[in-house]
């Protein structure tokens, strides 16, 4: 699980454990497995409802980007394979590069960099580059839906447990004992809702759109590199070019 992931849900469940503690509750209370599973069961099931069965096969995929460490390589190392490039460009030719593209692991840089040398015209080339962003910013957004849809769904299903608890209770007020372990338990359903859509659900959505933002612009400055190697630009006019791209906090934190 990516630290930062880890370290928010950590955080919010502790505060809320410290909080029900400080008021008097009992934290175990939360342990309600009929909440847990009509909360979650139904919230996915709900969200499930709302995508197609093309989608819903990307699932997996989509589970893997809201948890794990996003895969974003530093910008440092990105902009130097692109110098390295374009000074073997700029001294032997764009053809020189077809050995150095084979070893390449990023699939997007590879097939820039492939149809730059096979002469593709640069505007182009840009198009069907720019056109790869476009599409992946599109996917990552029906993902980010996905689990935005799941955080909408959660306070409301969650409502639905509790009325479901409250009419239980309403059929056993022959028992005035009973009454107040049944009513909190009808609320543990709601508790649920709120917290897993605002704790878990609405978090992973915002983390697939940043997720999203930050390979979007490591793919923007791969096209900018592929559009200069193949302009013939300098490696040093490269390298200024690529770095006035980068955020002034990350190229401050290279630099040092």
């Amino acid at each position: 699980m990516d630290p930062a992931t880890l370290i928010g849900i950590v955080v919010s469940m502790v505060a809320l454990l410290v909080f029900m503690v400080l008021e008097g509750a009992d934290p175990s209370s939360l342990i309600f497995l009929p909440a847990i599973i009509l909360v979650i069961v139904a919230t996915f099931g709900a969200a499930m409802s709302s995508q197609t069965m093309a989608d819903l096969k990307k699932m997996p995929a989509w589970f893997k980007m809201a948890v794990l460490p996003a895969k974003v390589p530093p910008a440092s190392e990105q902009i130097q394979t692109l110098v390295s490039l374009a000074e073997k460009a700029r001294k032997e030719g764009l053809l020189a590069l077809e050995a150095q593209v084979k070893l390449i692991e990023d699939p997007f840089l590879k097939r820039g960099l492939q149809m730059g040398i096979d002469g593709t015209d640069p505007e182009q080339l840009r198009g069907v580059l720019e056109g790869e962003i476009s599409a992946k910013k599109a996917e990552d957004k029906v993902a980010a839906k996905f689990f935005n849809a799941m955080g909408g769904y959660a306070p409301t299903i969650g409502i639905i447990g509790c009325v479901v608890g409250l009419m239980n209770v309403m059929g056993n007020l022959e028992d005035p004992a009973s009454l107040g372990p049944m009513i909190a338990s009808a609320f543990v359903a709601t508790l649920w809702g709120v917290m897993s859509a605002n704790f878990w659900f609405l978090p992973m959505g915002a983390k697939i759109l940043r997720v999203s933002e930050l390979q979007a612009a490591q793919m923007e400055l791969l096209v900018e590199g592929i559009a200069e190697i193949q302009a013939g630009t300098s490696p040093r006019a490269v390298r200024q070019k690529l770095i006035s791209l980068v955020p002034p906090s990350e190229v401050a934190r290279e630099a040092a």
